[in-house]
């Protein structure tokens, strides 16, 4: 008898996982049926259903429309006030060599030059373009050298009328050192351009046939000043105020 119960319960349950198994089989079949319906409808697949995380449910939106960004390079600035390279000067060249009658001479008080000829006995066609071209440098000796000298020079030909004829000659030092568009050397250039006018007759109106060769530069720092309000530029005593000169 007990055999007999056991045998039954199995088989009834063998029946069962039966029935279950071919239950869950038609419940298949009925979904993969009704999807390629769908399909067939023109309605999402079951490979074209939103993964997780790409669908805009739970989510802001807003209707405002956002910032417009400008994808436009900006234009390049024109760098008119950059400062230029500075290539080798003829000065320095000529000083390394020995060429020039000029020593550096320390005192207690400041340096100073020593000339080894008389500054007015020198040959003004020759030298004063090459001190003008020293104009240039911004390392030292060579820029105190080549600064001092030719304001030497300048002074020094006053009586004998030398620089006049020279005028042709420095127009080229000029605008080359005017051209490096650097503070530190358009200041001092100003300064022997003031000294060069008068340093002799008739040579203000020998450089105006030069006028635009050397203006341009000038038009580009002439309203360059320094904006201090009611503040004292204590600085304007060295006159290095390029707006000024």
């Amino acid at each position: 008898a007990s055999s007999l119960a056991v045998t039954g319960a199995a088989a009834s349950s063998s029946g069962l996982s039966v029935t279950g198994l071919q239950t869950k089989r038609s419940l298949a079949a009925a979904a993969a049926a009704e999807t390629a319906q769908l399909g067939a409808s023109g309605a999402l697949s079951h490979t074209e259903f939103l993964r997780r995380g790409s669908g805009s449910g739970g989510l802001t939106s807003s209707l405002r429309k956002g910032k417009v960004v400008d994808t436009q390079p900006k234009p390049k600035k024109a760098g008119a006030f950059k400062k230029r390279k500075i290539p080798a000067t003829e000065f320095r060249r000529f000083y390394d060599r020995g060429d020039l009658p000029i020593c550096v001479q320390h005192t207690s008080s400041k340096n100073s030059i020593q000339w080894k000829v008389e500054p007015d006995k020198l040959d003004y066609h020759h030298y004063l373009p090459i001190f003008f071209d020293g104009l240039r440098e911004v390392e030292e000796p060579y820029r105190f050298l080549a600064y001092q000298g030719t304001e030497d020079l300048l002074l020094a030909g006053r009586a004998s009328g030398k620089v006049l004829p020279c005028i042709p000659q420095l127009i080229i030092p000029i605008k080359n050192a005017l051209n490096t568009r650097n503070l530190d050397i358009i200041c001092p250039v100003l300064k022997i351009l003031l000294l060069l006018v008068e340093s002799g007759e008739m040579i203000g109106e020998a450089l105006v046939p030069y006028y635009r060769q050397i203006l341009p530069v000038l038009n580009i720092f002439k309203n360059k000043n320094a904006n201090l309000g009611g503040d004292i530029e204590y600085s304007q005593r060295y006159g290095n105020n390029v707006g000024d000169l």
